[in-house]
């Protein structure tokens, strides 16, 4: 099967910017998935490593993906918001992506680093759960609210991680 060839897909939020996104739709799919970038401020962009490699491959697997670029990087209108602004983005990208799944397919909200922050910082009722790859857990805005939300969350962790140590982040998550 060919592999799918990635779309422009603006990502227009509910304070008025028009986002930088990128569409993957996978057939057959069995899920969906928004994918979050690490820190703007830091060089962080859809196109960094680890998003660029799930965009790549998931659709393969049968997940159709979206990634976008948060307010202010790249292509995407606005600017950097110290994570509040940014929480809008990933509720405008949910939002973007959801017409293009079916009615049962589960959605993922996923983010590495200051994008994972972001992820878990949503609560939006269409998720099914989150991959949280690397999370610094310095931009959530409730931690008590992320570790309560029943719904599966992976957390993926380095054992030597820059920012915190593994079993700090897994006390927060599951406070």
């Amino acid at each position: 099967m060919p592999e799918p060839v990635p779309q422009p897909h603006p990502v227009l939020t509910d304070d008025g910017h028009t986002l930088e996104g990128e569409l993957r739709v996978a057939n057959p799919e069995r899920a969906g998935m928004v994918l979050c970038h690490p820190h703007p401020q830091y060089g962080g962009t859809m196109r960094s490593l680890v998003i660029s490699a799930l965009f790549g491959a998931l659709p393969a697997a049968g997940v159709t993906c979206l990634r976008f670029n948060f307010r202010g990087v790249e292509g995407s209108e606005g600017s950097y918001d110290e994570g509040r602004g940014e929480r809008r983005d990933v509720g405008a990208a949910i939002r973007a992506l959801d017409p293009h799944l079916g009615a049962e397919v589960p959605l993922v909200l996923t983010g590495w680093s200051f994008g994972a922050d972001v992820a878990l910082s949503s609560s939006d009722p269409r998720l099914a759960g989150w991959l949280a790859i690397a999370p610094p857990l310095r931009f959530l805005a409730d931690e008590a609210a992320a570790a309560a939300d029943e719904r599966p969350k992976l957390l993926v962790l380095a054992q030597h991680d820059e920012f915190r140590p593994p079993a700090e982040v897994e006390a927060i998550a599951t406070a």
